[in-house]
């Protein structure tokens, strides 16, 4: 009876213990591993309900389904129709509904106010526009016209052709590829048309994004993140961090400023997502009331001066942009160089500049960098990024030949440079003999008038 009573005891404990284990291995499972699955998930799902929101209201608003189920011959009355458009916020309600009058008056109608902002939109993008094309009509003189079977042409490059032509860039670049030697300039070349697909879809103001953005601008829009940010009535997600926090407690903070990967996207907000998700890209409306609140403006210059001290760069004129090195930009510079996603931020900084009404300090900025990578020799790894990305995020055209002339004149291995076709390599070259030519023959007139 004793040995049966052990066996049965032990028997016991060991399926005790066995449970216990089971419990701990499947607590461990739940808490490392499925946790992080069904959170990954989770986010994952909130980003697509997000990315599909603007389409499932456009299309509830068109069909005019309310979410109630009826029968297939019940019609949508007036009365739906008017509710879900003051709900999405492209009606306002009337105050009176009751009767058949006031169906009537809440038919589907701009408001006044509306046609009034349309009205100025429009008169802005005209005048937009025609600046531009007296802007094309000075630069585009017959020596920078180029033709598409140059060597170096790249059919997504508008700084040396009318922006006009630019609508389908010539894909014939592989053809003349084929007529150079494998090598570096080869090489180089590839590495800058696929840079210039990005810049060009940047300068050109996102024409993929066009008809979403339309769909966008007939729909509920969600509170204006990015300028609520900017204001100071949003934190950054998913940090919780607001603007002010960013410029009094992250200025100097230079461990925060490089291995945090989330706070860029709001502090540089473009028309294009990066990779933080929980970041929201700029809408059209959204870039006209940032671009009249002074108060955003006033922030983003703020935000500006925090990267650049963490580059080891000043501003040194907040009127015309002007930039210059800082006390500490040794250290700067060293880290700038060996951690080079820094050079996807500073793309980013230069698009925002851009877009925010920045414009002027984007050629400042991109001249900096191409004297200290090619006068100075400093920041070798940058140097490729800077004439990849850097030089075509400019969008003043007669400011981009110039710094392109600048590069040029001041690249080492001419014969490697490829970010301007062969036609205007030559004209630069003749160019800079001739003032070559000059200072000689001045200096043999000093020499005589001294003699």
């Amino acid at each position: 009876m004793k040995v049966k009573r052990t066996s049965t005891s032990d028997a016991r404990r060991g399926s005790g213990r066995f449970r216990r284990r089971i419990r701990v291995t499947m607590s461990w499972l739940v808490r490392d591993t499925l946790c992080p699955v069904v959170a990954w998930l989770w986010r994952r799902t909130l980003f697509i309900r997000r990315l599909f929101a603007p389409i499932t209201r456009y299309l509830r608003l068109e069909t005019g389904w309310t979410g109630e189920r009826r029968g297939g011959d019940e019609p949508q009355l007036p009365s739906q129709q008017a509710d879900l458009l003051c709900e999405a916020g492209l009606q306002e309600r009337p105050e009176e509904c009751q009767g058949s009058e006031g169906q009537r008056e809440a038919k589907l109608r701009v408001p006044e106010e509306d046609r009034e902002q349309e009205e100025e939109q429009e008169e802005q993008q005209e005048e937009q526009e025609e600046q531009e094309e007296q802007e094309d009509e000075e630069c585009d003189s017959e020596q920078y016209r180029v033709d598409n079977t140059d060597e170096l042409y790249c059919g997504y490059d508008s700084t040396w052709e009318t922006e006009q032509t630019e609508e389908r860039p010539a894909a014939s670049s592989q053809i003349r590829m084929q007529h150079w030697n494998q090598g570096m300039s080869s090489y180089k070349f590839s590495r800058f048309e696929n840079a210039a697909r990005d810049m060009h879809n940047y300068r050109h103001d996102y024409p993929s994004q066009i008809r979403m953005q339309g769909w966008n601008q007939n729909m509920a829009s969600d509170d204006n993140p990015n300028l609520e940010f900017y204001l100071g009535n949003k934190p950054s997600l998913p940090d919780g961090i607001y603007i002010q926090d960013f410029h009094s407690e992250w200025f100097g903070n230079y461990n925060k400023l490089e291995y945090v990967h989330t706070y860029i996207q709001w502090l540089f907000p473009l028309q294009e997502p990066g990779m933080n998700h929980d970041a929201s890209i700029l809408t059209r409306e959204e870039i006209e009331d940032f671009l009249r609140n002074d108060t955003a403006k006033e922030n983003l210059l703020k935000s500006y001066e925090l990267m650049l001290d963490f580059y080891g760069i000043e501003l040194c004129d907040k009127n015309t942009g002007q930039v210059r090195r800082a006390s500490n930009w040794k250290d700067r510079f060293c880290n700038l160089n060996n951690r080079t996603h820094n050079n996807l931020r500073i793309t980013r900084i230069l698009k925002c500049l851009g877009t925010l009404g920045f414009r002027h300090y984007q050629a400042p900025l991109v001249h900096f960098f191409l004297k200290e990578t090619l006068v100075h020799g400093q920041l070798p790894d940058v140097k490729d990024s800077v004439l990849n990305y850097f030089v075509f995020a400019v969008l003043d055209k007669n400011q981009r030949r110039s710094l392109i002339k600048f590069a040029y004149l001041n690249y080492d291995r001419k014969d490697e440079f490829v970010w301007c076709p062969r036609k205007i390599q030559m004209m630069l070259s003749e160019w800079s003999a001739s003032k070559s030519q000059e200072g000689v023959e001045g200096e043999n007139d000093v020499k005589m008038l001294t003699a």
